[in-house]
C-alpha cells in the first residue's frame, strides 16, 4: 500500500491545512486502496475561500482581457508539458483507462483554448445614431465571484475545462468545490495556473460536504453557480441560489438513447455502441445506456454487441492495454449491481453479466464487466433511470416512429443518437428528438468547446449552457451605455442630419 496523503485546501494561492475533524477516503479504484484523506472544510474555511475570491476580483477584472488570456496560453502549454503526469493522476484517482484519462485532460485543454477566444467573444454591440444624436454601446462585463460544484467523473475536464477557464477569462474569480472522491487532478492544475502567473485568489479550491457547500448557494458575495451532478441536487441548487438572485447553470442526469434502424451496418454500429456505453465504465452523462432497435435486426445486433463486449479487457486504469477500468468506489459498485438486480426482477433478460468479474492481482479493485439487459420495456425503471455504470439496456420497437416516441418519453434529454443510412429519417430525427446533443451515426455526440454542452429537459436546469457562446454570456452581464454630445457654444446636438433622402 502506497502513501496516504492528507490533502489541504487552496485559498489565495496557498495550500492550507483544514481545522476539520472530518475526512473522506479517496480510493485508487483499480486497487481498492485509500490514497488520500480529503478534508471536509469547515464553514469558516468556505467563507475564507469566498473572501479571497472577492478580494482578488477588483484587480483581476480590471486587467485587460487580452492580458488575462495570456495566462491561459501559458496554462495550455503547461497542460501539454504535464500531460502524462495529469493522465496518470486522473487514471489513479478516477479509474478511467489510460486513453480515457488522457482524453479527460485534453478536454481541459480544449476548454482552455476556447476561453482564449474571450477578447473576441466578450465583444459587445454598438449602434451610432440609435436615435437621432444618441449612440448606444453594449458591453459585456464580469460579475464577481462564481462557485463551481464538481462531480467525481471528469476530475480534469469539468472543473478545469468547463468551469474555470471561461469564468476567469471573462474577468471573474472562482471557488471550486472539488469532488471529494477525485480532487487531486484539479488541485494539481491549480498549481499549474499559479505557475502560469495567475494572481492569488482568482482560483480557490475547497472540499466539503453538501452542508458546507450550502453556504455558496446563499452567500451574498457569490454571483453565480455552475454545477454538474444529479437532477435532484441540481433542482435544489437552482431553486436555492436563484431565490437569492444568482444565475445558475445546472448540468444534471441523463439516460441517453440510441435508435438503430434496420438499414444500419451492424458491426460498425455495435462498435460505436460499445465505445459509447462502456467507455469510462459508463460513468459519464454522455454514455449510451439504452439502445432502441428495430425488431428485424435486434437479435443480430444484440449478438454482435455481446461478442464485441466479451473482448473488452477489464483491468487497472494505468495498464495501457485496459479497455474497461473500475468504477469509482465500492458503494457505487454496489449501487450498479443493485440496478442490474432490479432490471432482472422487472423482467429484463441478462445476455451478458459483468457482476462477478475479478481482475487477477487487483482483486480488491471496484470492477464490473460489461452487462447487457435485453427486452427492456418502457415500464421498467432500469431503462429509464440513470445507472452510471457499464450497463446497456436493449429496447425493441417496430418502427422509426415508435422508437422516437419511446426515446422522447424519457424525462432526460442530454443526448440522443440515430444509426441509419436513411437521410429522411436522420433529418426527421434531428428535428423531433428531445435530445439537446444529437448524433447521426455518432455514438457520443459531444460537440467541441466552441458549441455549448446542450442538455435539455431534466438534464439541464437554467438558461445558459456551459461552453460556446452560452458560456461567455453566463459569465458576463450586459451594460448598455447611451451617449449624447452637445456643441459647447449653442448647446445643440452635435449630430446634424444633412441627408436629403435622395440616392
Amino acid at each position: 500500500m502506497g502513501e496516504v496523503k492528507t490533502l489541504k485546501y487552496f485559498v489565495n494561492g496557498q495550500w492550507k491545512e483544514s481545522k476539520t475533524t472530518k475526512y473522506t477516503d479517496a480510493f485508487d479504484p483499480s486497487t481498492g486502496e485509500v490514497i488520500a484523506k480529503v478534508p471536509c472544510c469547515t464553514p469558516d474555511e468556505v467563507e475564507e475561500a469566498v473572501a479571497a475570491a472577492k478580494a482578488a476580483f477588483p484587480s483581476w477584472s480590471a486587467t485587460p482581457v487580452i492580458k488575462r488570456v495570456q495566462i491561459l496560453y501559458k496554462l495550455r502549454d503547461l497542460l501539454i508539458e504535464h500531460m502524462d503526469e495529469l493522465t496518470m493522476l486522473v487514471a489513479k484517482e478516477n479509474g478511467k483507462n489510460w486513453d480515457e484519462a488522457q482524453g479527460d485532460v485534453l478536454k481541459a485543454k480544449e476548454g482552455t483554448e476556447q476561453a482564449i477566444s474571450a477578447p473576441s467573444l466578450m465583444m459587445g454591440e454598438s449602434l451610432m445614431d440609435a436615435s437621432s444624436g444618441f449612440d448606444t454601446v453594449l458591453y459585456r462585463m464580469p460579475l464577481g465571484v462564481f462557485a463551481g460544484i464538481v462531480p467525481f467523473n471528469f476530475p480534469a475536464m469539468i472543473p478545469m475545462g468547463w468551469m474555470t477557464p471561461m469564468c476567469i477569462a471573462c474577468g471573474n474569480t472562482i471557488v471550486l468545490k472539488a469532488a471529494s472522491f477525485t480532487p487531486q487532478s484539479s488541485m494539481r492544475i491549480a498549481e499549474l495556473y499559479k505557475e502560469a502567473g495567475l494572481p492569488d485568489g482568482v482560483i480557490n479550491i475547497v472540499t466539503c460536504s453538501r452542508h458546507e457547500a450550502e453556504i455558496l448557494l446563499t452567500h451574498e458575495d457569490v454571483k453565480g453557480i455552475t454545477f454538474v451532478g444529479s437532477t435532484s441536487v441540481g433542482k435544489h441548487i437552482y431553486s436555492t441560489a436563484a431565490a437569492t438572485g444568482k444565475r445558475v447553470q445546472a448540468l444534471c442526469e441523463a439516460k441517453n438513447h440510441a435508435l438503430v434502424l434496420k438499414d444500419a451496418p451492424i458491426k460498425r454500429v455495435a462498435a460505436g455502441i460499445i465505445n459509447s456505453t462502456f467507455g469510462c465504465a459508463g460513468e459519464r452523462c454522455m454514455a449510451l445506456p439504452v439502445v432502441v432497435v428495430q425488431e428485424e435486426i435486434a437479435d443480430a445486433l444484440v449478438a454482435e454487441i455481446v461478442a464485441q463486449a466479451k473482448n473488452l479487457k477489464v483491468g487497472p486504469a494505468y495498464d495501457k492495454t485496459t479497455n474497461l477500468g473500475p468504477v469509482i468506489n465500492q458503494a457505487h459498485k454496489d449501487s450498479v449491481i443493485k440496478w442490474i438486480e432490479t432490471g432482472i426482477a422487472e423482467g429484463a433478460k441478462v445476455v451478458l453479466d459483468g457482476r462477478d468479474v475479478v481482475v487477477e492481482g487487483y482483486e480488491n479493485g471496484f470492477y464490473l464487466g460489461p452487462t447487457i439487459l435485453d427486452h427492456v420495456t418502457p415500464e421498467m425503471s432500469v431503462g429509464e433511470r440513470e445507472i452510471f455504470g457499464p450497463v446497456l439496456c436493449i429496447k425493441r420497437v417496430k418502427t422509426f416512429e415508435e422508437g422516437l416516441e419511446v426515446m422522447n418519453a424519457n424525462p432526460f434529454a442530454n443526448g440522443s443518437v440515430i444509426f441509419t443510412q436513411n437521410g429522411r429519417y436522420a433529418r426527421e430525427f434531428a428535428r423531433h428528438t428531445d435530445g439537446g446533443m444529437i448524433g447521426i451515426n455518432v455514438g457520443i455526440p459531444v460537440p467541441v468547446g466552441m458549441f455549448p454542452f446542450n442538455g435539455n429537459k431534466l438534464s439541464f436546469i437554467g438558461d445558459l449552457h456551459c461552453l460556446g457562446k452560452d458560456g461567455f454570456r453566463f459569465y458576463t452581464e450586459n451594460k448598455v451605455v447611451t451617449t449624447r454630445w452637445f456643441d459647447e457654444e449653442t448647446g445643440e446636438s452635435t449630430t446634424v442630419n444633412t441627408w436629403d433622402g435622395t440616392i
